[in-house]
């Protein structure tokens, strides 16, 4: 049984909920950070001394925090070869895409999410919501090019790669905004729904 800690309305917990859905791990999620608590406990904070969700405990007592590396970690385990790939080439072009998604999309697009959705109206700033939007649909336009070339982010086959960056469209998606047509991240984004390891995660309100 795997053990999460997190609400699922942290992206970061989505990803790893996906992530054990569709490597058909036993899991059990205990919410936790914001209005559940928790995560400032002695108990938790002696297994995760951020203080942050998510947090997995593994057979064996591995415990491991930090989204993208639960991902990496699970898959690696798990699904050798498939979702994690045993290529170097193809298993570093997955890594560029998950740091890129945590290093670069995730800040872009960070300030138009907490103020559309995590701050009421008569307190948005505007300015920080526009520069938001231009910072990521240029992200979105580099995004739509590559996924020109590939169905997937790292190439034929989905993989780790796919899911913190599609969790992130998620997001961003679900912004009471107008967006550009981005016809191929379009056709990616819907095939990616339509998996079943997605159900509770892509169809998932933002909160």
């Amino acid at each position: 049984m795997l053990r999460l800690w997190g609400r699922l309305s942290s992206i970061n917990v989505r990803k790893v909920v996906w992530t054990a859905q569709e490597l058909a791990l036993p899991l059990q999620r205990t919410d936790a950070g914001g209005q559940f608590g928790i995560v400032r406990d002695p108990h938790y904070l002696g297994l995760n001394p951020n203080g942050l969700v998510p947090l997995i405990e593994d057979e064996g007592g591995m415990v491991l925090w930090e989204s993208n590396a639960i991902v990496r970690y699970l898959c690696a385990r798990y699904a050798p070869g498939q979702l994690y790939p045993e290529a170097l080439p193809a298993r570093f072009v997955a890594e560029q895409w998950m740091d890129w998604q945590q290093t670069t999309l995730n800040p872009a697009g960070r300030d138009a999410f907490i103020q559309w959705i995590r701050t009421p109206a008569a307190q948005r700033n505007e300015a920080l919501i526009r520069h938001s939007v231009a910072a990521t649909e240029a992200l979105l336009a580099l995004l739509d090019a590559h996924l020109a070339r590939q169905p997937f982010m790292a190439g034929e086959h989905f993989t780790m790669a796919d899911i913190p960056v599609a969790c992130e469209i998620h997001r961003w998606w679900g912004l009471p905004q107008e967006r550009p047509a981005r016809p191929h991240l379009e056709r990616w984004f819907q095939a990616l729904r339509e998996r079943p390891g997605a159900r509770g995660v892509l169809d998932q309100p933002l909160s």
